[in-house]
């Protein structure tokens, strides 16, 4: 069999990809995910608080929502429905923490829940943290002259 008429076949056998279901759960459910942290935010800033405040503040509850889901094993059952729709950065970010800390939590809190939790995040924190120092020398040379 040529790699021609195996391509060919794999595509016959494979079942098909319901993309327009998909795109539709990913869209309601990461709106949805958006709208409860609106929610957080006009709360908290009919509480008082200022507008930084209340965003800083809705970005925590969508953290702890998001960790809470994850290690009681919802949030996962969320993400096999909506795909990418649960990537909305800050709650698919906590999951991408929380997660794997779930995961290795019988190998114990050193080894497993403390090595394994930034196994997915890690990565993105490190080259976040790396670019915003290299931005900042760059921007304090260039305000230098």
């Amino acid at each position: 069999m040529k790699e021609l008429e195996y391509g060919k076949l794999v595509e016959e056998m494979s079942p098909k990809s319901p993309m327009w279901r998909d795109c539709l759960n990913a869209f309601w459910i990461g709106g949805l995910i958006c709208v409860i942290g609106q929610a957080f935010l006009n709360w908290y800033t009919s509480m008082g608080l200022d507008k930084t405040d209340a965003g800083t503040a809705a970005s925590m509850s969508l953290v702890v929502l998001s960790a809470l889901l994850t290690g009681l094993s919802i949030y996962d059952d969320i993400a096999k429905m909506a795909g990418a729709g649960t990537l909305v950065p800050i709650t698919g970010f906590a999951n991408s923490i929380s997660a794997p800390a779930v995961e290795f939590k019988t190998e114990g809190f050193v080894l497993g829940v403390g090595a394994k939790m930034f196994t997915i995040a890690g990565p993105v924190i490190v080259y976040g943290v790396s670019a915003s120092v290299i931005y900042g020398l760059i921007y304090w040379i260039w305000t230098m002259f």
